[in-house]
């Protein structure tokens, strides 16, 4: 018996059972307890998603026209109302803290939060709750306070048919008008003219072009300010910002359509005033006279930059801070020919006389020219350095001695547009001199061209937005 009892204490065999049996216990509390923190972790994760909405929530465009005490309210709210919803959690509101403030128009939003999740294993230790927290910053820009101010080219090189097809249509239904030099016929243009009989015509191509109901470019334009209008009002209400609009056109001078109003509806209505130069005949202002002091000098950049500029105000940020102003911002659409007349140096003059300027702006201090910007800069220049943005739509200008009419052999081309060299000494296939000096012209960013046959009320819509979006970095 005894001999028996001794083996028993001897033998180790049962052990491995025993020790399992015993750390059962510790391994499943163990397990309890990971779940209890991976349950916390997840209700945490959640919660500093609601923080970041509720941060988010005090920044929005639409927030940003409210006070900060609103801003507060409407971060608490979005919280609160989503961690009431989270179950298994003990929060309460005034466990959330939250700031706004607004400086320079600029918005700090920060929101921070304490919660507990309950425990199931770890209360067994005396664990009864896991505490949770987290913290969430957000910043946003005040929508800026902006001017719009239109300059649209109301020139007679607008009454260019708007489509290829338009201006082949136009050109078979003036057969009768022949070029005493190249015998070519018809004209792609719809000249506005007063007399046109002084040009042996019954009618001018203008009301050709009506009645057979074709789109010119001046229309085209007319229509892109009135839509325009309609841009401005609905990016307003979408940010609560707040926006003035003011109209003109230029031809042989600056042209008042609507002068600054934040009536968008009144600035709409006024685009209807938007007309294409009306002259006498042949492109000339006066219909006495038999010189050529006014024929075909129809396009003035430079006095209309000289008054447009006088007529802007400084600009300012554009916030609501007292003693602020709106920032300024030029939209200039045109086909960039320039042929007003500012001096007869030989680089500037076509034969026949008088004198062209051969793309935009080529000559803009020419001695003589009563309208040169100051400091030997360009009008562009002059202006963008006031800190005022410009955004220049160029409507891409067509020569008629290059496809796609290269049929239409004009001698006003070739002896208008650059001292007998034509046109396309500087728009050609490869090189558009008017598109370079353009685009120099217009602020970073704020270029943009359509050719014949494209939107331009699309094409000026996507500038307006690219003007708004870049007035968060202008200040």
């Amino acid at each position: 018996m005894i001999a028996q009892l001794r083996r028993l204490l001897r033998d180790r065999s049962g052990n491995v059972a025993m020790m399992f049996a015993a750390s059962l216990f510790p391994l499943a509390f163990l397990v309890g307890m990971a779940i209890d923190y991976t349950m916390a972790s997840d209700r945490q994760a959640q919660l500093n998603g609601f923080a970041d909405a509720a941060a988010l929530a005090a920044v929005t465009p639409s927030m940003m026209a409210q006070s900060d005490s609103k801003a507060k309210t409407a971060a608490r709210n979005t919280f609160n109302s989503q961690a009431q919803q989270l179950t298994s959690i003990t929060y309460s509101p005034t466990n959330l803290t939250v700031s706004v403030s607004t400086t320079n128009g600029k918005r700090t939003a920060s929101v921070a939060y304490t919660a507990s999740s309950p425990t199931f294993f770890s209360s067994l230790l005396g664990q009864n709750q896991i505490n949770l927290g987290g913290s969430s910053t957000a910043t946003g820009g005040l929508p800026p306070n902006i001017n719009f101010y239109l300059l649209l080219d109301s020139s007679p090189s607008m009454g260019l048919a708007a489509t290829t097809s338009g201006m082949q249509t136009l050109i078979s239904n003036t057969q009768s008008q022949v070029d005493p030099q190249t015998g070519s016929k018809g004209c792609a243009f719809a000249c506005h003219e007063v007399q046109p009989s002084k040009d042996g015509l019954s009618q001018d191509n203008y009301a050709v072009a009506r009645s057979l109901n074709l789109t010119l470019r001046i229309d085209l334009v007319q229509k892109a300010a009135k839509d325009l209008t309609t841009t401005a009002t609905n990016t307003m209400a979408n940010i609560n910002a707040a926006y003035q609009m003011a109209i003109y056109t230029f031809d042989v001078t600056l042209n008042t359509i609507q002068s600054l109003t934040s009536n968008m509806t009144t600035a709409g209505n006024a685009t209807n005033n938007i007309k294409l130069l009306e002259v006498c005949y042949n492109n000339r202002l006066s219909c006495s006279g038999s010189g050529n002091g006014d024929n075909d000098m129809d396009t003035d950049f430079d006095q209309a930059m000289y008054k447009i500029n006088n007529i802007m105000p400084n600009p300012g940020s554009g916030t609501n801070t007292a003693g602020d102003t709106p920032q300024e911002v030029l939209f200039i659409v045109t086909d960039g020919v320039n042929d007003a007349c500012v001096n007869t140096s030989p680089a500037n003059s076509y034969s026949g006389g008088g004198c062209r300027e051969q793309y935009y702006m080529n000559y803009a201090n020419a001695a003589g020219n009563t309208y040169a910007a100051p400091g030997g800069n360009d009008w562009c220049t002059t202006i963008k350095n006031r800190g005022i943005r410009i955004a220049v739509l160029y409507t891409t200008y067509v020569p008629m001695i290059s496809p796609p009419l290269s049929n239409y052999n004009s001698s006003w081309y070739k002896n208008f547009m650059g001292a007998g060299k034509g046109i396309s000494t500087f728009i050609n296939a490869t090189t558009d001199q008017a598109a370079t000096s353009l685009q120099n012209c217009a602020s970073a960013g704020l270029f943009y061209e359509v050719q014949n046959d494209g939107d331009i009320s699309a094409a000026l819509s996507s500038l307006f937005n690219m003007a708004v979006q870049s007035a968060y970095l202008s200040r």
